[in-house]
C-alpha cells in the first residue's frame, strides 16, 4: 500500500472508473425488457454504434415499428435513467482503489442526471472506497461541470490546500477548467473504448494516462 494521506485523488466516474458504453447497453436492456418492447434494446445499441446520440430512443422505436408518443418516451427515459445498471469498476480501476484507499484521501465528483449517478455509484460500490461523492445535480442544474462548486464541496469536505488535490477524468470538453481554476492537479484518462477517447487533451491537464495503473508516477511527484 503507498501512502498518500496528505493528498485528495478525485475520480470523475463516467468512462474514468468503467466503461460508460456499458451503462448505456444496460439501459438500452432495461428498456427492451417492458411490455412490447422486443426488438429496442438490439436496435438502440445499433444506432449508438453507428454514432447516433439524442434522439436514440425515438429512432429504435420506429426501427421496432413503433411511433413516437411523448409519454411513452418520458417512461423509457425514466426507465433508462432509474434501471439498476449492469456495470463494474474496470480492472485497473479496482486494482487501484483496493490498493490504495486505505492510504489516500479518495473522493468522487460526477455530472449528469441525479438518478442515473447515484444508481451508477450504488452499482459500482463506490462508497467502499470513496467518502466523499459529489453530484453536480444534486447541487443545482446551474453547477454542472466545467462550474466549480462540485470541486469547491470536496475542498470544504477534506480540508486540504489546493496543490493537494488531484482529479482524475476522461472528458476534455468539461471535466478540467474547473479544478484548473482552483489550482488542483488534473490528469486526462484516455480510455479505449471511451465516449470522448478521440478528443484532444487541452494543454493546461498536467498528465494523461491509458489506465489508472499509471497514476502512481505522477502522485510520487507531487509528495
Amino acid at each position: 500500500m503507498t501512502d498518500h494521506r496528505d493528498m485528495c485523488v478525485v475520480f470523475d466516474i463516467d468512462d474514468t472508473l468503467y466503461l460508460e458504453r456499458d451503462y448505456v447497453r444496460s439501459g438500452f436492456a432495461a428498456i427492451g425488457r417492458l411490455p412490447g418492447l422486443g426488438g429496442f434494446a438490439e436496435a438502440a445499441w445499433q444506432l449508438f454504434l453507428d454514432g447516433v446520440r439524442g434522439d436514440t430512443i425515438d429512432r429504435a422505436l420506429r426501427v421496432i415499428g413503433l411511433d413516437r408518443d411523448p409519454a411513452l418516451v418520458l417512461q423509457l427515459v425514466r426507465t433508462y435513467r432509474e434501471h439498476r445498471p449492469d456495470i463494474r469498476l474496470l480492472p485497473d480501476a479496482l486494482g487501484w482503489l483496493e490498493h490504495h484507499h486505505a492510504g489516500t484521501r479518495l473522493a468522487c465528483v460526477t455530472d449528469g442526471p441525479l438518478s442515473s449517478q447515484r444508481a451508477k455509484a450504488g452499482a459500482l460500490g463506490l462508497a467502499n472506497w470513496c467518502p466523499t461523492i459529489v453530484m453536480t445535480a444534486a447541487l443545482g442544474a446551474e453547477y454542472g461541470k466545467p462550474h466549480v462548486r462540485a470541486f469547491q464541496e470536496v475542498a470544504r469536505v477534506t480540508s486540504l490546500p489546493p496543490e493537494r488535490y488531484v482529479y482524475v477524468a476522461d472528458n476534455p470538453r468539461k471535466d478540467f477548467d474547473g479544478p484548473h481554476h482552483l489550482g488542483w492537479a488534473t490528469i486526462r484518462i484516455r480510455r479505449q473504448g471511451g465516449l470522448h477517447a478521440e478528443s484532444a487533451t487541452p494543454a493546461f491537464v498536467d498528465h494523461e494516462v491509458t489506465d489508472l495503473h499509471d497514476l502512481d508516477s505522477f502522485l510520487g511527484q507531487k509528495r
